[in-house]
């Protein structure tokens, strides 16, 4: 695995594994909620947007995906030992080099779509390499790790597809739904290390499961996701919005009760809640977007 570039290739099924296309979901939805935030006309700006979904979801992200399972490989070969990389079924070096080739490819295409684009997917890819790769691999630390995903997922992505369209830096009010949705991203991506605490442990990753023990982490993940989403509704009703405040209010309520549910079992309830507590919360994503008009 960590020898040099092996004469056999991986076959496409093991590339497309490796980008695990189920998580471009995350970031090509909050691309989406920018583009609804903007509102602005979409049709005179539809190459862009095309090319903007694909830059967030499977080439920023599948970019980010590859270069940690490369940096997880050793990692991985405990937790989920049939992952592309330590199964060898991406042989050699080929997970790296797949990793830089994305992260290449995306490059030129956010520079085709425009500056502030090119900005924020540097930013992105910056964030998604520092995250896995030493020297810095943040991951390590649980706190730094998820901030920089819930930017990548969340914050990074909504920007871009307002940016696009209205050509410029977003307003406020933009910025702010932004951060507070990438600031609960943190909650989620907690959630999402509940599988993999032992080979964690083993590793030196000090993720918040492993830092804080199951029971805490799962409480400040809660409140991580649930926080956010009320600073949201008090400014919506701040800014004259009072319909969206009480949706997002709405599907803030029934969070709280599948929470309720997921603490009491946090590690085997943990995936059930990213199934459907995750659900609601994008759906406040697009309420809050929709409600973002000028």
């Amino acid at each position: 695995m960590s020898g040099g570039v092996s004469a056999a290739r991986p076959d496409i099924a093991a590339v497309a594994t490796l980008l695990k296309p189920i998580t471009w979901f995350a970031p090509m939805w909050a691309f989406a909620c920018g583009v609804v935030s903007a509102w602005q006309p979409a049709a005179p700006h539809a190459a862009q947007i095309v090319l903007g979904v694909a830059l967030v979801g499977p080439l920023v992200c599948g970019a980010g995906q590859a270069a940690n399972d490369w940096y997880d490989r050793h990692v991985d070969a405990i937790n989920e030992p049939g992952r592309p990389i330590p199964s060898g079924r991406i042989p050699g070096q080929w997970g790296l080099i797949i990793a830089l080739a994305w992260t290449a490819v995306s490059l030129a295409v956010a520079a085709s779509i425009g500056k502030i684009c090119f900005a924020a997917a540097l930013v992105g890819l910056a964030l998604g390499w520092a995250y896995s790769a030493p020297p810095l691999r943040l991951k390590r630390n649980g706190w730094l790790g998820n901030a920089a995903c819930g930017a990548c997922y969340e914050g990074l992505p909504w920007i871009t597809g307002c940016t696009i369209l209205t050509g410029g830096v977003p307003p406020v009010p933009v910025f702010a739904a932004a951060a507070l949705y990438s600031l609960g991203a943190h909650g989620i991506m907690t959630l999402n290390d509940f599988k993999s605490v032992e080979g964690d442990r083993a590793m030196g990753v000090g993720s918040l499961p492993v830092r804080l023990g199951i029971k805490r982490a799962a409480v400040v993940a809660c409140l991580m996701m649930a926080v956010p989403q009320g600073v949201v509704m008090v400014l919506l009703s701040i800014w004259g919005k009072p319909v969206a405040a009480a949706l997002v209010g709405m599907v803030l309520f029934a969070q709280l009760l599948l929470m309720r549910r997921m603490l009491q079992k946090p590690r085997d309830l943990a995936a059930w809640y990213n199934g459907t507590g995750t659900s609601l919360y994008v759906l406040g994503m697009m309420v809050c977007a929709v409600a973002l008009r000028p």
